[in-house]
């Protein structure tokens, strides 16, 4: 176990409403990241990751202790990695983005405005690097989401560095030196194990920079995706929308979040929902989350 006396507090500017716990409970309901241990207590949410460009493991414990309220964050890490790590956090739980505009989205919309009701101050959390969400979409291809889910926890536990982030040690994914470095990756096939080898050296190489993804426009940054191995349509989105925590990107090959599209609007074909999806910029992202929130507790898929 990994403990990092290095301890770096910052006060986090938010612009526009947020609820850390809306997103400590995502993080406990949401398959990929199936923790059941993202809010110890009560106004504070745990993270560790190996962070780019070193993949040294980091801790971020990010305190929020009167909901819609200021932000702080303590930094465990190589001082040198803190403000990457501080990025990094900013960007999985969406406070690097100015959400004071998107209130009106749902003026102009009422679908948008009841989830904006129904689920106030929550934001997308993504996956804590594009690297990482690049690898569960491999091991995700023909097995249930809840299994890959499983499969990268358990390569968290194996090959990755435990970290202390004040007294809850978290695994952390293995960085992309120690997939790349493996004979084989255990516990998917050879063939996802080649495929995530290779997607470990395009991370260490500066291929699937968040940032260098989210200057792009959408269909560059998924055209650049989909070279790299195992990873399709479907795939491309989620490591953009999902790992790079693009806010403004609609899903279209999100099947369930067109059904529930289909369902409270009148829409019914492709391009009749991007339409629909175009009136969401430039949060397309962030509606669609919520979305599929509502999907999922309607009907548990």
């Amino acid at each position: 176990m990994t403990t990092i006396d290095q301890v770096t507090w910052l006060d986090v500017p938010v612009q526009g409403q947020f609820d850390l716990m809306a997103s400590a409970r995502f993080l406990e309901g949401f398959a990929p990241a199936a923790r059941a241990d993202a809010a110890s207590r009560p106004g504070e949410l745990r993270l560790a990751f190996p962070v780019a460009p070193s993949w040294r493991p980091v801790g971020v414990l990010v305190k929020q202790p009167i909901p819609q309220g200021p932000v702080r964050m303590a930094v465990q890490g190589h001082p040198s990695d803190v403000d990457a790590a501080v990025v990094a956090a900013r960007r999985i739980l969406s406070v690097d983005i100015d959400g004071t505009t998107f209130p009106a989205v749902g003026a102009r919309d009422p679908v948008v405005a009841e989830l904006q009701a129904r689920y106030p101050g929550l934001r997308p959390v993504a996956f804590h690097s594009p690297y990482e969400a690049a690898c569960f979409a491999v091991i995700g291809h023909r097995i249930r989401m809840t299994q890959a889910a499983t499969i990268k926890r358990n390569l968290a536990v194996e090959l990755g560095v435990p970290v202390d982030v004040h007294g809850v040690v978290l695994p952390t994914f293995p960085s992309p030196a120690v997939l790349r470095a493996l004979p084989r990756v255990p516990m998917v096939s050879e063939v996802k194990s080649d495929r995530m080898k290779a997607i470990a050296q395009a991370a260490e190489a500066g291929g699937l920079d968040a940032e260098e993804l989210r200057a792009m426009s959408v269909a560059e940054a998924l055209a650049r995706l989909k070279t790299l191995p195992g990873i399709g349509d479907f795939s491309a989105e989620l490591v953009l929308l999902r790992g790079a925590a693009h806010p403004d990107g609609f899903p279209e090959a999100e099947t369930r979040l067109h059904d529930e599209m289909r369902r409270l609007y009148r829409a019914t074909t492709k391009a009749e929902l991007r339409e629909v999806a175009d009136e969401w910029r430039p949060f397309r992202t962030w509606v669609s989350l919520l979305l599929r929130v509502h999907r999922e507790e309607r009907t548990g898929t």
